[in-house]
């Protein structure tokens, strides 16, 4: 018998003790098993997912390397060489596990994979609308939620493509704006290929949509009182390090904002439920596009371009839950100076590409219900895990101070709760409540329903 797995600690790893749904290979689990298992399962696996011929085959593995990152499972860089080498096929490859060992934290976020696994067949089917990483071989076990994704390796910084952009950076990006109508435009690209029915059948049967499990996920997890003191306390937070907040986090706004918050906990559920009742709004979409999981390059006329990477979570959604995804790590002059430009070429987009005509008021008004009540949810607790994943950040001098980029996860929460804070008092989300309530759209018509 073999002894048990240093990285897993699981008798007879990495050989047979995950085994992939889809293909019925057993997969590695971590770095020190693919490196154990070698250029054979790579060979194996491959051929079964139609990346080289049943003819070809992978020789050897030049590299495999750990990358560090990444808020789930394990990542590396690894480089093979092929008994017959082509122009497509890449030799410099990603591989990300959904599992993470040694930390189990990160390890918990390792279902978050399996919807990946699902969607990187459909990203190899031709005519596919938008640029990802060609994908090598995908599977996912279920019932242990490990699972494996190699892709190509995206080269930034050389032909042309930008060094990797990290999120809530932007301030460092002479033209951020660019980017981020690159990004909008490949959402809107995507949904309308999938609305038109030029995508596969395969989409409805991966991704099939549920408008009732969509409406109950992500709940608000606090109650009225929780959420009153968590809004006292984010009060005290901005009073005590005002650098550190936008400057329309008054105690007046605070004191409004704890007014209204028992509304949105009211009526939580007649909100998620329009949000998902105009099937027009619902579409395939990347959940998490921050400019740190896309790369950039400019075309011909010198036009911005991207191509989306990190696919966890992807599904059926409503449109406006991508684009707080794309958005939500944004600088506040974006907010602030270019947010219904960024939404009418979203509209723009998605009409051109066949998909469903959308009032750009209407998506507004979506995008506004959902930050409300995602934020209410997952963001009201930021000043805790900021000051607790960085207490340096009591000395900052502001949000762009040197020391939030020794720590993504704390830059991330505080940048991304201050602006879920910043929209709320600057687009008036209780009107937007009062006007679902009324049945009664932006634009003044009424509300359309499934």
């Amino acid at each position: 018998m073999r002894s048990s797995c240093t990285t897993c600690r699981s008798e007879g790893c990495p050989w047979s003790d995950f085994r992939g749904d889809a293909f019925g290979l057993a997969i590695p689990a971590h770095g020190d098993a693919l490196r154990a298992l070698g250029a054979g399962f790579l060979t194996e696996a491959f051929r079964s997912f139609g990346s080289i011929a049943a003819t070809n085959s992978v020789t050897r593995i030049v590299r495999l390397e750990e990358c560090p990152g990444g808020s789930t499972g394990q990542k590396f860089f690894l480089a093979v060489e092929y008994a017959q080498p082509a122009p497509d096929l890449h030799t410099d490859l990603f591989v990300k596990f959904s599992r993470d060992f040694t930390n189990p934290l990160r390890d918990r976020g390792r279902y978050e994979m399996e919807a990946e696994v699902r969607f990187a067949p459909l990203s190899r089917l031709p005519g596919f609308p938008i640029r990802v990483p060609v994908a090598y071989f995908a599977d996912y076990e279920h019932e242990s939620g490990t699972g494996l994704l190699i892709t190509q390796q995206i080269a930034f910084g050389v032909d042309g493509i930008e060094p990797h952009q990290p999120k809530c950076l932007d301030h460092d990006l002479e033209d951020p704006l660019a980017r981020y109508r690159a990004i909008v435009a490949a959402l809107a690209q995507l949904a309308a290929t999938h609305k038109s029915a030029r995508l596969s059948a395969e989409v409805e049967a991966r991704f099939p949509f549920d408008a009732q499990a969509a409406a109950a996920s992500d709940p608000i997890r606090h109650d009225g009182p929780r959420l009153r003191e968590l809004i006292r306390g984010y009060a005290q937070f901005a009073a005590t390090y005002p650098q550190l907040v936008p400057s329309s986090l008054t105690p007046a706004f605070f004191a409004r904002m704890e007014r209204e918050v028992g509304r949105f906990l009211q009526h939580e559920t007649t909100i998620k439920r329009f949000l998902q009742s105009d099937r027009d709004f619902i579409a395939l979409c990347h959940w998490n596009a921050n400019i740190d999981n896309a790369w950039f390059w400019r075309d011909a006329s010198g036009t911005m371009q991207c191509g989306l990477m990190d696919w966890g979570r992807v599904r059926q959604m409503n449109v406006a839950y991508a684009l707080w995804g794309a958005l939500s790590a944004a600088h506040q002059e974006l907010w602030d100076e270019h947010f219904d430009e960024l939404l009418d070429l979203f509209v723009t987009e998605l009409r051109a590409n066949g998909g469903p005509s959308l009032a750009t008021a209407d998506l507004r008004l979506h995008m506004d219900l959902y930050v409300a009540t995602m934020g209410l949810a997952w963001l009201m607790e930021a000043p805790a895990k900021v000051l607790s994943r960085l207490p340096a950040a009591a000395t900052a001098s502001s949000q762009r101070d040197p020391v939030f980029r020794t720590s993504e996860a704390a830059r991330a929460q505080l940048h991304i709760s201050t602006m879920f804070l910043h929209l709320w008092q600057t687009h008036d989300f209780a009107a937007g409540l009062d006007r679902v309530l009324a049945g009664i759209g932006e634009g003044g018509g009424p509300q359309k329903t499934a």
